[in-house]
């Protein structure tokens, strides 16, 4: 039987500000370990130290504009566009533009602080 998610989980973000993570489904609001499905609200000027996880990591932007620094050329995600980072990829993200980023973020499997493998900053 489909199971109705009443409301999300707040969780505390990593980064230079104050980010919203609103965890749909995944480790902490459903227990689930297979995927993560989070929306996120990120003000201008927000940075999180760079990352090599272990998951798949599938961003959808709604608003504004998520800058993806990799160990290629970076990349500029806008609304309606996603980006796919395979695991072991180096990734960097941010929103520096006016007004920030909303945007979703899929995560196989579920996200997990022991899966990142953040940068040392």
């Amino acid at each position: 039987m489909p199971k109705l998610i009443e409301s999300p989980a707040v969780i505390p973000a990593v980064g230079t500000k104050p980010k919203q993570i609103e965890e749909y489904i995944g480790r902490v609001n459903t227990g689930d370990e297979s995927c993560s499905v989070a929306r996120m609200v990120s003000p201008q000027g927000w940075v999180e130290p760079g990352q090599r996880p272990e998951f798949r990591e599938t961003t959808v932007v709604l608003r504004g504009v998520v800058y993806v620094e990799t160990e290629g050329d970076p990349i500029e995600v806008h609304p309606g566009q996603a980006l796919v980072a395979e695991p072991g990829e180096w990734v960097r993200y941010s929103t520096p533009g006016e007004g920030g980023a909303e945007y979703v973020a899929v995560c196989l499997p579920a996200f997990s602080p022991d899966l990142v493998h953040r940068d040392d900053e």
